[in-house]
């Protein structure tokens, strides 16, 4: 089994590159060259000599907005089934190979990305580089691994979202603010989908999805990128290019009201999830927005924390700009104190945001943002591995990795001027959808709630 990924979010990595420009030139100058093969893969490599080790990411632009209802949840089915074996390779090799190179392998999916991600000693790379593109051409896709695999996810849904009350709440909260769009279902699928789906429509979908020209290719670390390259079109110039899929279409309609949801279901206390619809992450007020989450609900000095949590009214209080290359939303989460309601949660969060519209932050607010998140990109660039997934995170979302140097002046560049602005245009009512959790009722109070 995958160590679960379901609720990575593309956004993490892109956090991270919000270095302001004094830093950036220094940190964000990459030396990367990109490949293009004659099959459509993107090759992105960068050298650094600094240990024997090198980091292997190869990013599929499918995820569950590529789904459709009967098949929800398969792009995450997938990510296990990728571990199976191909025709050339046996189960669980992949890993074997990696560990005795004194290394490790791992995957995650998201709603737009399924990703493969490996760090090995530097000997390993030419065994490596064939089992990803065996994988890639020639998948094992039989009746007993898309059961076992089955089975493992159906349980990652359990554990996750059946039986968690956050997780049910933010799958009830996507499914009512997306009605049109593929955000509406989880990216773990619905149950009823992941048990359902059939081994042709897998094989289907893996034809469709998991070509090279579908894919971005990152590499990064110990080795010379002229003798690489040889070796990746000795590997990966060997799968034959596949069909173009079809692109996600944005069909979502705007939203003219709140939209309100209560979830009844076992927990300790009870909690709100409000999402607002913002603008996706190409969108000129995306690197504001990232700064404002930051002063929001970072650590326990934002916001949130010094006005729900301090003030003995919420437990936790945190936020999330879901920065995603369609539709987006921008995510509060409140659980209340012993004694307080989901309402007065949701009633303090509002004057949190009113406050916030009418009055801006301080100007210390906004630099810590914008040092915190520095501070992130230096940490993340300084292994090879968290480079290899900055390079894709911004490829695939951006269409160009080059969007990382050029976005550091854009988060710097934020004003509080600007965080005004963005709270007045997106926190509003109409734009909203809440979810309520609601602890069940016991004994005669619940006998008597016929209404």
């Amino acid at each position: 089994m995958r160590p679960k990924r379901v609720a990575i979010a593309l956004a993490a990595a892109l956090a991270l590159g919000a270095a302001s420009s004094r830093a950036g030139a220094q940190t964000l100058d990459l030396a990367v060259e990109r490949h293009t093969l004659p099959n459509g893969l993107v090759v992105l490599t960068h050298e650094d000599h600094s240990i024997p080790m090198v980091s292997l990411n190869v990013f599929y632009r499918v995820g569950s907005r590529n789904e459709r209802p009967g098949i929800t949840g398969v792009s995450h089915l997938f990510e296990h089934m990728m571990f199976n074996g191909s025709a050339r390779y046996k189960p669980k090799m992949l890993d074997q190979i990696i560990e005795s190179a004194g290394g490790a392998a791992n995957a995650f999916t998201n709603n737009n990305v399924t990703a493969y991600n490996e760090t090995f000693s530097r000997d390993a790379i030419a065994t490596v580089l064939d089992i990803e593109a065996d994988r890639m051409e020639a998948l094992l896709l039989t009746p007993e691994n898309i059961e076992q695999e089955r089975g493992i996810v159906a349980e990652e849904r359990r554990v996750s979202f059946d039986n968690d009350p956050d997780g049910s709440m933010d799958e009830q909260l996507h499914a009512a603010a997306f009605v049109a769009h593929p955000y509406h279902w989880p990216v773990v699928g619905w149950m009823g989908d992941i048990q359902a789906v059939k081994l042709d429509e897998a094989k289907k979908y893996f034809a469709t999805y998991y070509g090279p020209n579908n894919a971005t290719l990152i590499l990064t670390g110990d080795f010379k990128t002229a003798e690489l390259m040889k070796q990746v079109e000795a590997t990966f110039g060997k799968v034959p290019r596949r069909g173009a899929p079809e692109p996600v279409v944005n069909s979502e309609p705007e939203q003219l009201g709140e939209r309100r949801v209560t979830l009844v279901k076992e927990a300790s206390l009870p909690s709100v999830k409000i999402g607002f619809k913002v603008p996706e992450i190409t969108h000129a007020d995306a690197p504001a927005l990232r700064v404002l989450d930051n002063i929001l609900g970072t650590g326990e000095s934002s916001r949130l924390y010094q006005k729900l949590v301090y003030t003995q009214i919420a437990t936790t209080a945190s936020s999330s700009y879901e920065a995603m290359p369609g539709p987006s939303l921008f995510i509060f989460t409140v659980q209340a104190q012993e004694g307080k309601t989901a309402e007065e949660c949701e009633r303090a969060l509002y004057d949190v945001l009113r406050d916030l519209q009418a009055n801006g932050v301080t100007a210390d607010e906004l630099q810590k943002a914008k040092n915190q998140l520095r501070a992130g990109t230096v940490r993340s660039l300084q292994t090879i591995a968290g480079k290899a997934n900055l390079l894709g995170a911004y490829e695939t979302s951006f269409g160009d990795y080059r969007a990382l140097f050029t976005i550091l002046d854009k988060y710097d560049a934020v004003t509080n001027d600007d965080i005004k602005r963005i709270a007045a245009a997106y926190f509003v009512k109409r734009h909203r959808t809440v979810v309520t959790l609601q602890i069940p009722k016991q004994g005669k109070e619940a006998d008597n709630d016929a209404n």
